[in-house]
């Protein structure tokens, strides 16, 4: 057999629906073996977006996410969006090709070493040399990227390998079960929560994951203990539920640390320090720590558990609910209500509308199962404090990488994933143009994305920085393109909201289309200063 059809076939056998990716001269063998293969190809614009569309394949289905570039420069295209679904936490597996490993006549030509370079950003990097081994690299490849912590894993397959011929046969693939949590560690764990006065739940990225949600729901409705959520964590537990306290958004004290502070034992559920700070909700060391994680915690300074309940996270919550005792928190009751007092209030509409503004006609144009992908920029910190979330996987950012550029990838990557639901990108103008060429993508592929750019002409989020360190404003403006005709230029419906039009209307108009849709948004960011600034600056608890 054909090795790069044994590579095909293995891959499909791990159960491979997409690879996302841009063929280059070493890695045609690999293209021809795709063509005949029931995995379906998305040739992308630019490698960056094909690594962000498998990361967000990964996290969205649990399932490792295939991206793949040719050597060199198409290799080093990819690193930002390998390391993206390294640090989310996203499985992933980057293929790049390479020159001949017996004979490479074009010596150093585009020649760098690929496997070294991805070292530092995946859980593991390594080159086929032998055509045979091509079954086992590719089990241990998809067991790596899945095993806890999910992360990327990077293979490169040269070109003479991807052309010879090979015996080997394709391996079985097989999902280990997770192991359950230890009995003594759960009962520590309970009574450490049941001496507490006020114990509050933080859920993160790992408790996104479809066992972990019915047991979470059951195992806060029992004990009555209420919860914050990180911003990947959003619509773990959905925000209608009177235990939620929405989730956290700046990365220094906002409204929610008014509860954060007056709980002694925090329980994290799927937590990692790259989500959120821990020095942000334990500054002086005075919480009692239970992690509840598949893995062991990785310790911080300020996250030093006094217990980790590793194992089936499902299988954890629905020991300790058994017996954690219920309990009546009128302190956190009250808190609910204090935020919804101070983020919840609807805003009249102004002009240039501001971010809050944006967040509630977002919110009112999505129903509860549609999903939003946020790029990154000082909107995704008004969106994570503001937008309420009520089903888990409906909230996507990335909030440990923080890369520009990835909403729109990740956009065309979740209708994909679920076509029965709308998709809107909300990107700032910089993180668009970072990967604007994958409009031409979705518009090739037929994938109805919507996009809303907030378009402030700058670099929204560093303005902000740049002021709140005193500094006069310098090197952070630009001009941008008329948005609506780019838009029709790659194919595609261009609007762009007017002076006395309804966001949400425009936005409901937008879907209708059925098609992928750009919406131009001016904002006004000077609320920004006063928000970020001063309001929580200065901020007091009424509790």
């Amino acid at each position: 057999m054909k090795a790069s059809d044994l590579f095909v076939k293995q891959l499909e056998e791990e159960g491979v629906e997409y690879i996302f990716g841009l063929p280059g001269e070493e890695n045609l063998d690999l293209l021809e073996s795709l063509r005949t293969s029931r995995i379906k190809l998305i040739v992308t614009r630019h490698e960056q977006a094909a690594a962000f569309m498998a990361a967000t394949y990964g996290r969205l289905t649990g399932r490792a996410g295939v991206c793949f570039s040719t050597l060199g420069p198409g290799a080093t295209n990819l690193v930002t969006g390998v390391a993206h679904a390294q640090l989310i936490g996203a499985p992933l597996i980057a293929v790049t090709g390479q020159k001949a490993v017996r004979d490479n006549w074009q010596a150093a030509f585009q020649l760098i070493d690929v496997v070294r370079m991805m070292h530092p950003i995946t859980k593991h990097s390594s080159s086929i040399a032998d055509p045979g081994m091509i079954p086992t690299v590719l089990r241990n490849a998809f067991k790596t990227a899945q095993a806890e912590r999910p992360g990327a894993v990077h293979i490169e397959l040269p070109e003479d390998v991807a052309g010879s011929d090979t015996d080997a046969q394709v391996q079985r693939s097989v999902r280990a079960r997770r192991p359950d949590p230890d009995a003594t560690t759960i009962d520590g764990a309970a009574d450490l929560i049941n001496s507490s006065r006020h114990p509050l739940l933080i859920l993160s990225s790992g408790a996104n994951r479809k066992l972990i949600w019915k047991e979470l729901r059951e195992f806060v409705e029992k004990t009555g203990i209420h919860v914050v959520h990180t911003q990947m964590g959003k619509g773990v537990l959905s925000d209608e539920s009177p235990y939620s306290l929405f989730a956290t958004g700046i990365h220094k004290r906002d409204y929610v640390n008014c509860g954060i502070d007056r709980a002694d034992v925090i329980i994290t559920v799927g937590y990692n320090i790259v989500e959120y700070p821990p020095y942000v909700w334990n500054p002086v060391l005075d919480k009692k720590i239970v992690h509840i994680d598949f893995v062991e915690a990785g310790v911080d300074r300020y996250y030093d558990p006094q217990i980790e309940v590793v194992g089936d996270v499902s299988v954890a919550l629905r020991l300790l609910a058994a017996k954690v005792m219920p309990r009546k928190e009128t302190l956190f009751k009250d808190l609910r209500k204090f935020l919804e007092e101070k983020l919840a209030a609807p805003c009249d509409m102004s002009w240039p509308p501001t971010p809050r503004e944006v967040v509630q006609h977002v919110r009112e144009a999505l129903s509860h199962d549609d999903i939003v992908a946020l790029d990154n920029g000082i909107y995704k910190l008004w969106f994570s404090r503001l937008y309420r979330t009520y089903k888990p996987n409906t909230f996507i950012l990335d909030n440990a990488l923080a890369t520009m550029g990835a909403g729109l990838p990740a956009a065309i990557a979740a209708k994909l994933v679920r076509p029965e639901q709308k998709v809107l990108a909300v990107c700032g103008d910089g993180g668009f143009m970072m990967n604007a060429q994958e409009l031409e993508t979705a518009v090739r592929l037929n994938i109805p994305v919507v996009v809303l750019i907030l378009n402030d002409n700058a670099f929204g989020f560093i303005k902000w920085k740049q002021q709140n360190m005193g500094f006069r404003s310098f090197g952070l403006d630009y001009g941008n393109p008329d948005f609506a005709k780019f838009a029709e230029a790659h194919g595609a419906v261009g609007m762009k909201l007017e002076k006395g039009q309804d966001l949400r209307e425009v936005l409901e108009q937008a879907f209708a289309k059925k098609t992928v849709v750009v919406v131009e948004c001016p904002i006004d960011y000077s609320v920004n200063y006063e928000t970020f600034s001063k309001e929580i600056g200065s901020l007091v608890c009424e509790l």
